[in-house]
């Protein structure tokens, strides 16, 4: 058997890093990558024949855990029609109304294949549609690898973005105003001093990608108070929120109630059912800006594939009520046994929610996470020897603690008990940790 130390050197010599998305190359806790086989449930298993309880649900789709039937079954049947067409299929239009049954703001919705590619194709859309250049996101939020959207903070409040990584251009970046999150002051600011020039408001409905961090009391509801009233649209990011928090995602949470609608949302993860399709939708007004109806061109071989397709639409029907209220439950559960075993070793913590999604945060009960520069405040060093300690009692962790915490329908007494039981020892190596021991980068 190969184990998984002899596949990371293989994969190091054939990809840059080994892996094929950062975060999988175990950079932020050391160590070697386990490379998984097999997933059945809520359990993966590694080339080495270990198996380990899955908090990962591949960040995200895996909302009715791994290999349901009724998906498998779909996918089977759509597989033996053929793997893609380059044409319209009826899957499509079936995968789009259970969106719009499910997230009446959704009056258009197109498919696409990533959630880069989704809120690509959001942003370049609502400079199309709205003729203005300029786009407001949040430090800390993450919507892809879009250029523009790869900013830093500037100087400060207003000020206009840097580039946050390399191959971004510092005149890209400068179409990006880089603020705040949790502060609508902030946003009031840049429309004060830029109003007529930004396009839109990006943010994820919660952020998940410093951890979790809950929006505040009114934020998104101002969001779309504020574009509304310049005239600029709000985007809502909920490729990793929707349908994992619930029916409607996390809008469906809170902005139904509070009477507030984006302009345009972004899906991914669990749309797809763990093959690779995301979607933006939002007012046909907008929707029906892009081609072939409108000027905003957008184009994609493998959009809507209907072996994605058919992935989608099983999981959207599989995913009853019954199904979000047990993993609700769950998750209620693990986090509060979480921060029990930490709270009997001595360390220092805050549980972050939005919904059925959360993370840990070491050293802030006395202030919480409300932005990403509390997320960049925490005992970070403390993550690296908690999460290898779960490890090695078989519970696989996200391998960053600027990451959230999913569960499954398919988590059952079994797998939660299993957690529970790794909990203790996992919980004094992190509270044994000393600043300066780890590897961990954001």
């Amino acid at each position: 058997m190969t184990s998984s130390q002899e596949l990371f050197d293989r994969a190091k010599t054939l990809m840059p890093g080994g892996v094929n998305s950062p975060v999988r190359a175990f950079g932020s806790v050391g160590g070697t990558p386990r490379f998984m086989v097999n997933a059945k449930g809520a359990y993966l298993t590694d080339a080495d024949g270990r198996d380990y309880v899955d908090l990962v649900c591949s960040w995200g789709p895996a909302l009715l855990g791994h290999g349901h039937p009724d998906v498998l079954a779909a996918v089977h049947a759509a597989v033996d029609h053929g793997l893609s067409f380059g044409a319209s299929t009826p899957a499509e239009s079936d995968l789009a109304a259970l969106v719009q049954g499910r997230v009446p703001g959704v009056e258009r919705l197109r498919m696409v294949s990533t959630g880069t590619e989704a809120t690509m194709t959001a942003v370049r859309l609502a400079r199309g549609f709205t003729g203005r250049e300029l786009i407001i996101k949040f430090a800390g939020c993450y919507h892809g690898h879009l250029d523009s959207l790869l900013a830093a903070a500037g100087s400060g409040l207003a000020t206009l973005a840097l580039p946050g990584s390399a191959g971004v251009t510092a005149a890209t970046a400068a179409e990006t105003l880089v603020l705040p999150y949790n502060d609508l002051a902030a946003v009031e600011a840049a429309f004060a001093l830029h109003g007529d020039r930004i396009a839109a408001v990006i943010t994820e409905a919660a952020p998940a990608n410093m951890g979790v961090v809950t929006p505040g009391a009114g934020f998104n509801a101002g969001l779309s108070r504020i574009t509304s009233l310049h005239g600029a649209l709000l985007i809502l990011d909920e490729v990793l929120t929707g349908f994992r928090t619930g029916p409607a995602g996390y809008w469906g949470l809170t902005g139904v109630n509070e009477g507030w609608t984006p302009d345009l949302f972004t899906f991914g993860k669990v749309i797809g059912g763990g093959l690779p399709t995301a979607a933006l939708g939002g007012r046909a007004e907008v929707m029906d800006y892009l081609a072939p109806l409108g000027p905003v061109y957008q184009a994609g071989t493998l959009s809507g594939n209907p072996v994605a397709m058919a992935a989608g639409v099983a999981t959207l029907t599989a995913a009853t009520a019954s199904v979000y209220a047990t993993v609700d439950a769950r998750s209620l559960e693990l986090s509060a046994a979480v921060s029990a075993a930490l709270s009997a070793a001595g360390v220092d913590h805050s549980i972050q929610r939005a919904g059925n999604l959360f993370s840990v945060a070491f050293g802030t009960s006395g202030r919480g996470v409300h932005n990403y520069a509390d997320v960049q405040a925490q005992d970070v060093f403390r993550y690296a020897p908690f999460f290898h300690s779960m490890l090695d009692s078989g519970v696989y962790l996200p391998p960053s603690v600027f990451e959230a915490w999913f569960l499954s329908a398919a988590h059952d007494d079994a797998a939660m008990n299993r957690i529970f039981d790794a909990l203790p020892a996992a919980a004094r190596a992190a509270g044994q940790a000393a600043p300066g021991a780890d590897s961990a980068t954001r």
